[in-house]
């Protein structure tokens, strides 16, 4: 169950942002204005940029994946500052989630999850995944996305929920 909500879903929402970001890319193309202002832009003086929304959306996908399978995630050095890094960075994110399956997974709902923010406390597998990465990942997507709308990137909601499995 937790990799059927996880793996399948950080993939589609990286790649659903990566493909906002070639709008973006576009867009900033039209207006003749360097792509570096929307990556560095952020909705409040408090709030991180563009590129660390992405990382941080990146970060929970391998972390969450790893952490629920029993597994060392791979480290990023969060150095990116270029269109084509940011989107390498989601590209090996999802390269390394494609090399999960439910079988990983066994177990996962009661694995003791500990993080080093945590301070020795914990969350069970299903907690960690339902109350923690999920919530994170949809945040800074959604974060990400928001800074591009506001913007003046044309983005909808379409464009954030990528293609649905409709049935006839």
């Amino acid at each position: 169950m937790l990799f059927e909500m996880t793996v399948p879903q950080f993939k589609k929402m990286l790649h659903n942002l990566s493909m906002i970001l070639d709008k973006a890319a576009k867009h900033a193309e039209a207006k003749k204005f360097d792509m570096d202002v929307l990556l560095t832009s952020r909705l409040a003086p408090d709030q991180f940029n563009f590129i660390r929304q992405v990382q941080i959306a990146c970060d929970t996908a391998k972390l969450c994946t790893a952490r629920l399978a029993g597994k060392e995630a791979p480290s990023h050095e969060d150095t990116e500052k270029t269109l084509p890094e940011v989107k390498a960075r989601i590209e090996k994110v999802i390269g390394y989630l494609n090399t999960f399956s439910a079988k990983d997974f066994a177990g996962a709902e009661d694995r003791k999850i500990l993080t080093p923010r945590w301070e020795g406390k914990h969350l069970l597998g299903l907690e960690y995944a339902t109350q923690h990465a999920i919530p994170n990942i949809y945040f800074h997507i959604t974060t990400a996305y928001a800074i591009l709308r506001h913007n003046g990137v044309d983005i909808g909601k379409k464009d954030y929920l990528g293609e649905l499995p409709l049935k006839k």
